[in-house]
């Protein structure tokens, strides 16, 4: 009878999520998964099916800590919209300084995958639909709270914010002004269509 594997599951999905983030599914070798998660590849085989196995797990565990993230900054906010823009300053700002990389690793592995690995492209635009559900919900919250207009699309509303994220954490790695970054993201709360 053979022996089970132990190992922290959530600290290998958590470091090899940080990789994946930094490098990239394609950048990102066998090799530097055994350095990093410090499993052999018979054990990753083993224990995720396969590299691509392990960057779903990773792809899902990017956007809990994401929904997490939000409710964090929804929890210690004086409102929806105060908290959706609170995550909004963090994820744009924050990230950009210490994260494994400032770009948002959804949309970098959407702009990343091929057809040829079109299960984990499905897995990743899953994610990125539920991330925009999650602002959808706040979006309702917000509007329930009277700061905005039950007039408003809130579907659309979220699919409106989650491009201005992907562009600004896009523009933040070309530009090195936070104070500017931080003025464009009161600009989306304050302006159309919010």
């Amino acid at each position: 009878m053979g022996k089970n594997a132990k190992f922290d599951r959530e600290w290998v999905i958590n470091q090899a999520t940080d990789l994946y983030w930094q490098k990239g599914f394609h950048a990102t070798s066998m090799r530097n998964l055994q350095d990093v998660i410090d499993m052999r590849p018979g054990s990753i085989y083993a224990a995720f099916g396969s590299k691509d196995g392990l960057f779903k797990e990773a792809l899902n565990n990017y956007t809990q800590m994401g929904i997490e993230n939000l409710n964090a900054c929804l929890e210690v906010s004086s409102s929806p919209l105060d908290g959706l823009k609170a995550f909004v300053k963090q994820v744009v700002i924050n990230t950009k300084h210490h994260a494994p990389n400032g770009m948002c690793m959804l949309a970098k592995t959407i702009a990343e995958l091929t057809d040829e690995h079109q299960a984990l492209l499905e897995q990743a635009q899953a994610c990125f639909r539920k991330m925009e559900e999650t602002f959808a919900q706040v979006i309702v919250q917000a509007q329930q709270h009277g700061e905005l207009s039950p007039e408003k699309d809130a579907n659309k509303l979220a699919r409106h914010l989650q491009v201005q994220i992907a562009g600004l954490r896009t523009y933040a790695k070309a530009n090195d002004d936070d104070p500017l970054l931080e003025e464009m993201i009161d600009d989306i709360f304050t302006h159309h269509p919010f």
